[in-house]
Parts: structure tokens; sequence; C-alpha cells
């Protein structure tokens, strides 16, 4: 894993190997194929206001979260407070102080916080993400709103140019059963293009019909998730031609609310 030194955003690199047949299915029966991943260490999320992002204000934090991830303050001291230590994705420390005070009484990270955003050229609209770990370290990371990009010039490289040469270099590595290497950023795409292959595995037992209801999780601005109720109306191949016999977005699907008509209309069938 790793994030990019101006704007924090998480990749990863990996480097992938083809298998042939006998190698997925030996693989999908092994263990590696049958235990699910455990789910993250506790967390919050927060999407900033304009106060928080204010030079002379702090970071409010909800009470649930700020009971759950940071240390328990000393209600005897007036008003609380203590010292935080968080590591960013870096694994740069950033020092807050956590109080306990206002009208109504709220959690606040005021000393250092201000450093913090502007640093980070932190706006509102963007996320701050904190994480207690199984070592019940403090870390600390950020989630960027989505910003109109500027206009390339014309001496960079489009981005269909470099789309075609990595798909060719990918295409020739697979056909030779040889690995090669990929970043993959997953806010880069609203499909997960990597999945855990438990979850695929399990996928391939599920029965699905015409008609049959299902429940899909999407993940929310503060890291949360919704659950929206659908129901499938067909079920078939994405690109016959391209991709037969794929279960990639090999369902059609119809929403039941009229606020999800920007939820896409085919999943795949270990989305739901």
């Amino acid at each position: 894993m790793y994030a990019d030194s101006e704007t924090d955003e998480v990749y990863a690199q990996m480097t992938l190997q083809p298998v042939n047949k006998y190698d997925r299915d030996a693989m999908l029966a092994s263990e590696l194929g049958l235990k699910q991943n455990k789910q993250p260490v506790e967390f919050f999320c927060k999407t900033l206001t304009a106060s928080d992002t204010s030079t002379h204000g702090g970071f409010s934090v909800p009470r649930r979260a700020a009971e759950k991830i940071f240390p328990p303050l000393d209600f005897t001291m007036q008003p609380p407070a203590q010292e935080l230590m968080a590591k960013d994705l870096h694994d740069i420390p950033w020092k807050f102080r956590h109080i306990f005070r206002g009208q109504p009484k709220r959690h606040l990270l005021t000393t250092g916080w201000s450093v913090f955003v502007s640093t980070k050229r932190l706006l509102a609209g963007d996320s701050v993400l904190f994480i207690r770990d199984e070592k019940s370290q403090l870390l600390l990371g950020i989630r960027r709103a989505t910003r109109p990009q500027p206009a390339l010039s014309s001496s960079v490289l489009s981005s269909d140019s470099m789309h075609i040469g990595i798909l060719a270099a990918a295409a020739h590595a697979a056909a030779n059963s040889s690995p090669f290497t990929i970043f993959y950023n997953p806010r880069a795409s609203p499909s997960e293009f990597v999945i855990p292959l438990a979850k695929y595995n399990k996928a391939l037992y599920t029965q699905v019909s015409l008609g049959m209801r299902f429940r899909m999780l999407f993940e929310t601005e503060d890291s949360g998730v919704r659950r929206y109720m659908g129901t499938i109306t067909g079920i078939g191949d994405l690109d016959p031609v391209r991709w037969k016999n794929s279960h990639w977005r090999n369902l059609q699907v119809g929403w039941d609310e009229s606020t999800a008509s920007e939820r896409r209309t085919r999943v795949s069938i270990w989305e739901i």
C-alpha cells in the first residue's frame, strides 16, 4: 500500500500472476478461497465543515466517535483534556489537544488541528478518517472531495494511449503466463476490480433467478454504508463477444428507491 505524497490518495501496487484452469480450481478450493477477510479495526470518518477547516476553530468530533476511538478523558479535570498523537499514511506524527468543552459540551481537537489542515490543504467537503488499530495506535487519513480536474496540455501523453499500452503489456503477460505489476486506485472507478477470493468463491455458488430480491451495500461519504434494495430483472453477459460467460456485471437490476436512479443497472453477483 502507498499514499501519494501530495494528496494522500491511497493506492496499491500489486503483482498479478495469470493462472490456468487447474491452478484456479485449486485456489478456489484452498483455505485462501474459503476464509473471509476480517473487518477493519475501529474507525470513524467525518466530512469537514467550514468551521472544521477554519484557522480559528477546531475539529468537532461526534461524541460516540470520540468515546470509541480516543483514549478516555479524565472528567475530574476541568475542563477534561488530553494530548493525542496520530500518525498519517506517511508515518508522520501529528499532535492534537483533545478537549471537552463548550455549550453544549462537545469533543474538540484544538491545538495542532489548524496546522494539520493547512499542511494537508484541506477544504470543506474533504473527509478525515481516524483509525484505532489492533495495537491501540491512533492512525489518521484523509479523503479529498471530488473536484474538477484541470485540462491537460497537449504535450501530456493521452490517457487513452497509456491505457492501450498498459493493456497490451498485460495481455502479453497473460498470454505467456507471466506475472505483471499494476497500480490500483479503488477510488478511480465505482467498480471493485479487486475482490477477495473468498467473496468471489462464495458468489459462484449463489443461485440467482429473475425476480429475485436483493440488497446491496454502498459506501457513503463518511465511510459508512447504506443498503439499497432491488430486483434482478435479467441475467446475461455484459459483452457476449469479448467476455462470454463472464460473471462481471452479468446481472441486470432495478432499484426500489427513486433516489437510486444514479445506481448502475448492471452489477456483479458478488456485489449483492
